[in-house]
């Protein structure tokens, strides 16, 4: 591969650029290359705020005590000076040496002299912003490096590059560099628990990396601007994100300030126009500021430039426009308006930049016509603007419309949790709008209001048919009335009578109905009254309903054990999903999680998490309303697969996240796959927190959820007391007729009387699984029936296959109960065989798996590697604090993996933990 140094345009193999993100590897790495000598220099690339200064820092304190440091600092006032930046050092020059390259340099070699001294110790010089360097600075430093007098070590920008003559030496071989990039995610992760010194959501961590692009000097304004206004709050031990970033604060606005300050006022101009008016067109621009002014801007990566049809400028970081737009007072921005007027055309600008442009109109106090209020106010909800889209529909003036306004308004308070003010605006407004294109998603966002208040589909069919029939509405066969009988046909697990609905929809596929739409002027069945607009972004009622129906019967089919239909049914929804997005209601999100809950029935792992991972990350403004959900769904997946400590540190912050906003209503079920795992681990504390939550929460929604809730927290009370009468509730729920009619809820009750000890399931768990659809329902039948055999070299064989199969948690279990009846028959070989392919289950799952008597194994301690890590260092005599310091995690996360290792080791106290911690 190649790649283009932008400094001037040569190219170079890209075997040459090491491309290092870890702060620390760089660091080392920079260090290396110094103390060797094996280049000349090291030039350290980057872009603003990524870190340059704080690396050039960290290596001229480690190589103070072998090298002799000396710090130049490139400035762009000095940029065109020669040898501007060496005045420190050239002072004593006769003014017409000033500009002698060979008097320059003695008097720095002279300078050089002095600083080291007596000392014998080569010379280190480090450069900052080398970017900025005048020509004749670069090639004296050049001259210094080629005679062996200093090594260097230079900080810049790729954009405008070095100098060339520092250029040349990389070109030549003679320099090394080093990009450091923006932070990854994982990085983010790392810095922000570091920081916060607690667990973070991974909603907020994301929210968070959106916002600062990774940037280290973004990330901690960020950071120290949100917990100061108490937009970043810590609950229960967790760190949660309470409403959007504060682009206002104290640390981001000096940053932008001190930023705009080192610009000329021509940019500094450009910049506000651009932040006022952002995403605009780049000709826009050059036209009102000028074409040198928005190079310059491009060059110093200010701002960054769209590569689609056109090309649109805006601030290289949002939130950095965000910040500059609060910084300009309403006189000002009137001004700017007005002069950018007589360049703009709406109509060329896309659907971001029209929005923007509204938001700037209002702060200007222009008047909005009321139509184009709206639509801004729809596209600003469904990015999670709240406040702009709130500040749009209170200007709204037309009766006519003010109920669109308030439905508008009722998303931004679902977005923020307000489900009770979002139900009443959106009781007053739903019959008025009944003939909008909105409406199915207008009724969609009350219903969803209304049951995430605790009422059941029934009722709110009950009341809606009531309204109905009040206003003088048609309610037998009306469209509205169909959608509130498919959620109470979801809520009583009805998949038959979903199918029904969806047969008399006579939408046979997606594709062929649009196509019948578009034929038949936007519909394909129905009455004249559902002719009559229906038409929703290109989707008609019938397609809506249609879609809505399937990813409603995929919820039902995965409690009946049908996985597979299920996914599809959550498939024949997706291809609506296109003409739906943008409307009041949140389908993408609806259908994604039966979707992935489908997968997770089946046991496909690997598709339900590429199903997450594809969530777009262009939404993470709404990571704070949907992002609990989502990580529930995650945390599900580590527990059926056993990875019970992964699945805890999952569960934890998403059930944190979910009481602040809960859209879905997967609260209560959240809390009950928490409260599992915490009393499976032994976290009796959270785990007694959980249980409360449990029962205080509303119902789940939908009967799978629910009965899969109970079941769960049936489970956890047992492995928190140890009493029977957890498992008394269990199996009393397994064989409940709601229970009996679900076959897929009834094997994973019978999953958790296994784990339990309940080996009387074995047999049932074995004929059920075979009814139930999937390769997970397939890998317990097998080992249940291999279980069963008490054949050591039947579970062999069958723990074999499981692991290929990747169950890798089931064949551990395979393989456990067969070195238990080997080593009870006195095969001590075969026995320790089987042990062996035990751990290595143990070692692909990550963690130790936590035994119950279903699985009576040989006994073994196994840590994980972050336990071992942890553990040694506490036997260093490390507290829990300067091992979290370490290890760039919580102190928090540091005393739980201790306190598991306590009971892995056997072992009470701190200082027993040097005796019991096994040989490597």
């Amino acid at each position: 591969m190649i790649c283009l140094d932008s400094s001037n345009g040569r190219v170079k193999a890209e075997s040459d650029q090491r491309q290092l993100t870890g702060r620390r590897e760089v660091i080392e790495h920079v260090c290396t290359i110094i103390r060797s000598r094996a280049s000349q220099a090291v030039y350290l690339m980057a872009g603003p705020g990524i870190g340059k200064s704080s690396v050039t820092d960290a290596v001229s304190e480690r190589m103070s005590a072998e090298m002799t440091i000396l710090r130049i600092h490139g400035s762009s006032s000095l940029a065109k000076v020669p040898y501007g930046v060496l005045a420190p050092y050239t002072a004593e020059l006769p003014a017409e040496d000033a500009d002698s390259p060979v008097a320059v340099l003695r008097a720095v070699w002279t300078y050089f002299q002095q600083l080291k001294g007596l000392k014998d110790v080569p010379l280190l010089l480090v450069v900052d912003d080398a970017h900025h360097l005048d020509d004749a600075t670069a090639s004296l430093v050049v001259d210094m490096m080629s005679a062996g007098w200093a090594s260097v070590l230079a900080a810049g920008r790729p954009r405008p590059g070095l100098p060339q003559a520092l250029n040349q030496l990389w070109y030549d071989g003679l320099a090394e560099r080093v990009d450091l990039r923006p932070l990854t995610g994982d990085q983010v992760t790392e810095v922000v628990e570091h920081t916060l010194q607690g667990t973070v959501p991974a909603s907020t961590v994301q929210s968070l990396w959106s916002a600062s692009g990774g940037n280290p000097l973004l990330l901690n304004c960020l950071l120290s601007d949100a917990v100061a206004d108490g937009t970043l709050a810590k609950r229960n031990g967790i760190w949660l994100l309470l409403g959007p970033l504060p682009a206002d604060g104290p640390r981001l606005s000096d940053v932008v300030v001190k930023d705009l300050l080192r610009r000329t006022q021509d940019e500094q101009d450009a910049l506000r126009v651009i932040a006022l008016a952002e995403p605009v067109h780049r000709s826009l621009i050059e036209d009102v500021c000028g074409a040198a002014v928005v190079r310059s801007l491009l060059d110093n990566q200010i701002v960054s430039e769209s590569t689609g049809r056109q090309s649109e400028l805006r601030l290289w970081h949002p939130i950095l426009g965000q910040s500059m737009r609060h910084q300009v007072s309403v006189s000002r921005s009137l001004q700017l308006r007005q002069k950018l007027d007589e360049f703009l055309d709406p109509r060329n600008a896309g659907a971001e930049g029209r929005l923007r442009m509204v938001e700037w109109s209002l702060e200007c106090g222009m008047d909005v016509p009321d139509p184009d209020l709206l639509d801004a106010a729809l596209l600003a909800v469904t990015m999670f603007n709240n406040a702009g889209a709130r500040l749009m529909t209170a200007h709204v003036r037309t009766p006519e419309l003010l109920a669109h306004a308030q439905s508008i308004t009722a998303r931004t308070l679902f977005n923020e949790g307000k489900y009770r003010e979002a139900a009443a605006l959106l009781d007053g407004c739903w019959l008025e709008l009944a003939g909008d294109p909105e409406a199915p998603h207008i009724l969609m966002l009350r219903a969803s209001a209304h049951l995430a208040l605790g009422k059941s589909a029934q009722l709110l069919r009950a009341e809606s048919r009531h309204q109905l029939e009040s206003a003088g509405l048609e309610v037998a066969d009306s469209w509205q009335d169909r959608i509130h009988g498919l959620l109470e046909l979801a809520d009583a697990g009805d998949h038959e009578g979903i199918r029904k609905v969806i047969a008399a929809l006579g939408y046979a596929s997606v594709a062929g109905g649009s196509a019948a739409a578009d034929a038949g002027g936007g519909t394909t069945t129905g009455t004249e009254g559902e002719r009559s607009g229906t038409e929703l972004r290109g989707a008609s009622v019938i397609e809506t309903t249609h879609a809505l129906a399937q990813t409603l019967l995929a919820q039902t089919l995965v409690s009946a054990g049908l996985a597979h239909q299920a996914h599809a049914a959550a498939l024949a929804a997706a291809p609506s999903l296109p003409v739906l997005h943008g409307g009041l209601y949140f389908f993408d999100e609806f259908v994604l999680t039966r979707l992935v809950a489908a997968s997770l029935a089946a046991g496909n792992w690997e598709s339900a998490e590429h199903e997450l991972s594809t969530y777009p990350p262009e939404r993470a403004e709404g990571a704070a309303t949907f992002g609990g959900g989502i990580q529930v769904l995650r945390g599900l997946a580590f527990l059926r697969q056993g990875q019970l400590e992964r699945g805890y540190q999952v569960l934890l912050p998403a059930v944190e996240a979910l009481r602040v906003n809960d859209p879905l209503q997967e609260f209560r079920f959240g809390s009950a796959l928490a409260f599992y795992a915490a009393a499976r681990l032994g976290d009796a504390p959270q785990a007694k927190r959980l249980e409360q939550d449990f029962i205080a929460a509303r119902h789940a929604s939908g009967p799978g959820c629910e009965l899969l809730a109970e079941a769960y927290a049936a489970a956890a009370a047992e492995y928190l007391d140890r009493k029977g009468s957890g498992l008394d509730k269990l199996r009393e729920l397994a064989a409940s007729d709601p229970v009996a009619a679900q076959p897929g809820i009834r094997m994973e009750c019978l999953i958790l009387c296994s784990d339990l000890g309940d080996r009387s399931v074995i047999e049932e768990l074995a004929s059920l699984a075979g009814a139930v659809e999937g390769r997970w329902a397939a890998g317990w039948r097998q080992l249940a029936q291999a279980w069963a055999s008490a054949d050591a070299d039947l579970l062999m064989e069958t723990a074999a296959g499981l692991e290929e199969a990747g169950l890798i948690n089931l064949a551990r279990e395979g393989y456990a109960r067969a070195g238990a009846l080997l080593d009870g028959a006195g095969e001590r070989r075969r026995a320790r065989q089987a042990v062996a392919h035990r751990e290595k289950c143990d070692e692909e799952l990550g963690e130790r798996f936590r035994e119950s008597p279903f699985v009576a194994s040989v006994p073994s301690v196994h840590l994980t590697r972050r336990e071992r890590d942890i553990v040694e260092l506490a036997v260093q005599g490390l507290s829990d604090r300067e091992i979290a310091q370490q290890l760039m995690v919580s102190v928090r996360t540091v005393e739980g993996h201790l306190y598991r290792s306590y009971v892995k080791l056997g072992v009470r106290r701190r200082d027993e933990l040097a005796l019991a911690l096994p040989k490597k």
